[in-house]
């Protein structure tokens, strides 16, 4: 899935921020193109990274941060005891499975984004320690955080799928383009 903010929309704070955050999530999933699920799970550097435990973050990371935003606990709760496994597909987990949820997730952050009153409305941030006590955040700096957030790992990605077969960001997006992913 490939989401295109229209371009009459990103003339507004909000269509430029989320057309900002979506142009980060497409380097994600180009990425992955042409992969196969080994490919996707394979670690190829010294990090314990791969392309498909970086989906499964960040996909957690933004289905987590509009939940917080809306006031709903987060789909999976993280803590010492589970937190690697954000970093990496379990069991049953697929990367088109996570790309499909991807999908609802996105629809889910757009909503917010462009139901709320005002990207000034704030909300709460949760009672963990990193955070300060009873901090607020806006939905500002939701789509802030969504766009730095994403783009870090996008630039991991980048470097992952060079290190699986030697794929570049300008390769990949001709790929894209061309409509094959392999």
């Amino acid at each position: 899935m490939v989401t295109h903010v229209p371009a009459e929309e990103q003339g507004d704070e909000r269509g430029a921020l989320l057309a900002f955050i979506e142009e980060q999530r497409g380097g994600i999933r180009r990425a992955l193109l042409g992969l196969t699920e080994e490919q996707a799970r394979t670690r190829p550097s010294a990090s314990e990274l791969s392309l498909g435990g970086l989906l499964k973050h960040v996909v957690e990371v933004e289905q987590s941060w509009a939940a917080r935003a809306r006031q709903e606990p987060p789909a999976v709760r993280r803590d010492a005891s589970n937190w690697h496994e954000t970093f990496q597909l379990v069991g049953e987990e697929t990367v088109a499975g996570q790309l499909a949820y991807w999908e609802r997730v996105v629809a889910g952050t757009e909503r917010l984004v462009r139901a709320a009153p005002s990207l000034d409305d704030t909300f709460p941030l949760p009672p963990d320690p990193w955070f300060p006590p009873e901090g607020r955040v806006s939905l500002r700096w939701l789509c802030l955080h969504l766009i730095r957030e994403t783009a870090r790992h996008a630039g991991h990605a980048d470097i992952i799928r060079e290190s699986l077969d030697g794929r570049t960001a300008f390769e990949l997006v001709a790929l894209e383009r061309e409509g094959s992913g392999g």
